[in-house]
């Protein structure tokens, strides 16, 4: 049977955000600031990542969730728009910069309250963590270089039955091409391979964006 799946040209990528993705005006406000920023705008999320993770956060009935890489705040938001009222986000990044801008929105959304926004490197932030308050949810999305560790540190944070999405696991399609110069990229493709011989999660990686692999713990 032939492999079934369509390629996404911007104009069927509108039509997916469009349909499937609802922004509402805050959102949109927040993605065309940092659209005036340039490039690192690709830092972050799109539409249907957001709403992705918002649905899934409501579906297990998340009450506690950690991310990795907060950047400007909309993956959190959309994260924390999805636990109930005494739910509880713990979110980290290195840059004060950024973590400016998320606060201000934090506020405006009405999330703040649910939100622990942690300024520090991420590896840090989650070996600094005891095991005994697990988390129902995870985001990872910080620096690729760590992604390994972030991998491991997350699945001793998440209950069993949690669930973790992690992005960018396609490196904008290199993971398929047969010499990596960035590092990144290859430990990104390191981890590719690793969850998917690993005995301890279910898995289950989509198309979305720039790829997301959504994991399981047994």
């Amino acid at each position: 049977m032939p492999d079934k799946f369509t390629v996404l040209t911007p104009e069927l990528h509108r039509y997916l955000v469009e349909h499937g993705a609802r922004q509402d005006e805050l959102l949109r406000r927040l993605a065309a600031e940092m659209a005036e920023l340039g490039g690192i705008a690709i830092m972050q999320i799109s539409p249907e990542q957001g709403a992705l993770m918002n649905l899934l956060v409501r579906a297990i009935g998340a009450r506690r969730a950690l991310e990795l890489g907060t950047f400007t705040g909309y993956s959190a938001i959309c994260i924390a728009r999805g636990l109930p009222d005494d739910g509880l986000l713990v979110t980290c990044d290195v840059s004060e910069e950024w973590a400016s801008i998320a606060r201000r929105y934090f506020e405006e959304a009405g999330v703040a309250e649910r939100i622990d926004l942690r300024l520090g490197p991420a590896l840090d932030t989650v070996r600094a963590m005891p095991g005994g308050e697990p988390f129902d949810f995870a985001f990872i999305d910080a620096d690729k270089v760590g992604y390994l560790d972030y991998y491991e540190e997350t699945l001793r944070l998440l209950r069993p039955g949690g669930l973790a999405m992690i992005d960018n696991v396609l490196r904008g399609g290199r993971v398929v091409e047969p010499d990596l110069d960035d590092e990144g990229d290859r430990v990104v493709l390191e981890l590719n391979e690793r969850i998917a011989a690993d005995e301890r999660v279910e898995v289950a990686m989509l198309g979305v964006s720039d790829g997301v692999t959504l994991v399981l713990r047994r």
